[in-house]
């Protein structure tokens, strides 16, 4: 008994299905991936920052003494948790933690190194902290949450 010999268009197709690229990945299991990813991450810097804070805690223990650096690194640790808080829960606006946090570091930094800075690097940094407020105040403003 002979087989048929499969035409041209038939040898083109079983061709096609031999060399396809494997079926795609449904766009949900990628984005659930991502969100994953991303909760993984926001723990860890949550933990990380926790961690940080007590063991800062601790040295100003030990050394009996606080400083207004001190107090500052505090409310930048306080920003993380709070952008992180903000990620769970959807409220407000993500965008502006970041910002409060670099003006909360400009601030410390110009805290610190008031002495030996030369007058135009605080003026560059006082403009910084000015151009993040306003920033800050639009994003606050005009934002949709």
């Amino acid at each position: 008994m002979m087989h048929p010999r499969p035409d041209s268009a038939d040898a083109e197709r079983l061709a096609a299905e031999h060399d396809a690229a494997p079926a795609p990945i449904p766009e949900s299991v990628i984005v659930k991936s991502i969100g994953f990813v991303e909760h993984l991450f926001l723990i860890l810097v949550a933990l990380m920052t926790v961690l940080v804070a007590a063991l800062d805690i601790k040295e100003m223990i030990d050394t009996r003494s606080i400083e207004l650096a001190d107090i500052l690194l505090m409310f930048l640790y306080t920003e993380v948790i709070a952008m992180v808080a903000v990620f769970y829960t959807g409220t407000g606006s993500p965008f502006i933690y970041p910002i409060f946090i670099a003006i909360t570091a400009l601030a410390r930094l110009m805290v610190i190194q008031t002495k030996d800075m030369d007058p135009y690097t605080l003026i560059y940094q006082a403009t910084a902290v000015l151009l993040l407020a306003i920033a800050g105040v639009i994003i606050a403003r005009y934002s949709k949450t």
